[in-house]
């Protein structure tokens, strides 16, 4: 199987939080389309969840669901040549994910579950797993070392923030060295970073604002890959509504990112 991490290349994984429905998706995904025309330094990944089952509270809407979901990703995926990553929550979703998705994601609060993380490993697809909020950086190690025991080949850590209080996320920027230790890729997931979790009758706000620059400290920091959920609407998506970027203007985030990213490869080849 090939590997999908090009060090030559940005890494940018992008899409809306939750799999709505099948135009979003299909809309989504021409505007990345056209932005990977446009900036050859990049390598994108379409995202999104068939099922958000991480809801704060039991009336949030999860998303279309994966009998209906996956047949989606899988046009998506035939009819753009797009990569697809999906989270998944159970051992049992594993496989059926991965029969459509070339990256399975392990939620931050799973990332120590271990029979999820056989689970995804087996299907010998690629594994992003996210650094739990309440783990350092350094713990990620074990992580990535359950992964590799259980076959994975390419593993993707990430880093979504750290839980500081309550309700507040904070990023340590020696984060990406400490992950690229063990790892070639670590990843900085911008828009979860700036959640605000559980502030609001039971919806996760957040300051949008603050994402692009938190992903240009990254990249000067050592990461090689940026996530960020992107909507056509993002005041309106069914989660995540205050941390999405739109996704009309997210051409300029991303030659943004590709600036500090080109400077910091400077760096480090000097």
């Amino acid at each position: 199987m090939r590997t999908l991490f090009d060090p030559q290349k940005l890494l940018i994984i992008a899409g809306p939080c939750a799999l709505e429905s099948r135009e979003l998706a299909f809309e989504v995904a021409h505007y990345l389309l056209e932005i990977q025309k446009v900036c050859p330094e990049v390598e994108i990944i379409f995202k999104t969840s068939c099922d958000k089952a991480n809801r704060s509270s039991v009336h949030s809407q999860r998303g279309v669901g994966f009998d209906q979901g996956l047949p989606i990703l899988r046009e998506l995926k035939e009819s753009t040549g797009l990569p697809i990553i999906c989270d998944v929550h159970l051992p049992e979703h594993a496989m059926r994910v991965a029969e459509v998705c070339d990256v399975l994601q392990i939620p931050a609060f799973l990332c120590r579950q271990t029979d999820l993380l056989r689970a995804a490993a087996e299907t010998g697809r690629v594994i992003a797993v996210k650094k739990g909020q309440f783990l350092s950086p350094e713990e990620m190690r074990f992580v990535f070392e359950k992964l590799k025991i259980f076959g994975a080949t390419e593993i993707w850590p990430m880093e979504r923030g750290a839980t500081f209080g309550y309700h507040n996320l904070v990023v340590d920027m020696r984060s990406f060295p400490i992950m690229r230790q063990f790892s070639p890729v670590a990843i900085f997931d911008a828009t979860h970073s700036v959640q605000i979790p559980g502030t609001s009758a039971g919806v996760t706000m957040g300051h949008r604002e603050f994402v692009e620059n938190l992903a240009y400290a990254a990249l000067s920091a050592g990461a090689n890959g940026l996530f960020f959920e992107v909507h056509t609407d993002p005041d309106r998506a069914i989660c995540d509504a205050a941390n999405q970027l739109d996704v009309h203007n997210f051409l300029d985030v991303v030659r943004n990112c590709v600036r500090f990213w080109l400077l910091r490869r400077t760096i480090e080849n000097a």
